[in-house]
């Protein structure tokens, strides 16, 4: 059965005093929801993290990672380094990745692979632009992305598979998609998953929204029946605003 799930992504925020604190906030604040807790700090601060919330019913992941083992990758960062530190699961595809960092299918299809095989859990994200919702295209968009990226995967992989959809048009602009949207594309995107494979892995698998869900309209949001949580970005930031939002399933 699947889960209910809300994961924080912290983006390009918080110095390692900034993340501190921020943890111990949310350790600090009473978690009364049944769904699963996950923040996302920058990679300098991913050990200090786990460190931190050992003992916590809040699960600390990785923004991105690359699809080599090792090697002349300057900059980069691998699923066996992630794992070292107390990681097992990483956010791949997000949008921001593919915009400004050039990530196509292919190459998440690469990194997606090379997470299975460390025995990661992966989150991952797509989503239409604004052109693509407005010319009709944003279904076309979202089939070819998860299919792409996804669909060549054995049954047995989406057990360790999270969907996150991210209406790229919605994402730190304050727009948010109407419930009646949201649960609209993750019904289609269940569905996809049933054409693909079978009921078990459409039913089970868990499909966040990822754009601007904020404590004030987070209830009616994951109240829809195919909407399983959410990847929130901003509202993140916020101990106090998260928590609100983990605590309105």
């Amino acid at each position: 059965m699947r889960k209910n799930i809300v994961a924080g992504n912290w983006k390009m925020n918080n110095d390692l005093a900034d993340t501190k604190t921020l943890v111990s906030e949310l350790v600090d604040i009473e978690k009364t929801s049944n769904a699963e807790v996950m923040i996302a700090p920058t990679f300098t601060n991913l050990l200090e993290a786990s460190k931190a919330l050992k003992n916590s019913e809040i699960e600390v992941v990785a923004q991105n990672m690359h699809f080599a083992k090792n090697g002349a990758y300057t900059g980069e960062i691998s699923a066996t380094m992630l794992k070292s530190v107390g990681v097992n699961t990483v956010i791949l595809g997000h949008s921001e990745r593919r915009e400004y960092f050039n990530e196509d299918d292919a190459l998440l299809k690469q990194k997606v692979d090379t997470a299975l095989e460390n025995g990661m859990r992966i989150i991952f994200c797509f989503g239409e632009k604004l052109e693509d919702r407005k010319s009709g295209n944003h279904t076309h968009v979202v089939k070819s992305q998860i299919k792409n990226a996804l669909f060549h995967l054995p049954e047995g992989s989406w057990k360790s598979i999270v969907l996150a959809y991210e209406p790229v048009w919605a994402i730190g602009t304050g727009e948010t998609a109407t419930p009646a949207q949201a649960q609209e594309m993750h019904l289609f995107i269940r569905n996809l998953a049933l054409e693909a494979y079978n009921l078990s892995v459409a039913d089970d698998v868990s499909i966040l929204y990822g754009g601007s869900v904020k404590p004030e309209n987070a209830k009616e949001i994951f109240s829809n029946s195919d909407v399983d949580g959410g990847l929130i970005g901003g509202a993140a930031l916020n101990a106090e605003s998260f928590m609100a939002i983990v605590n309105a399933f």
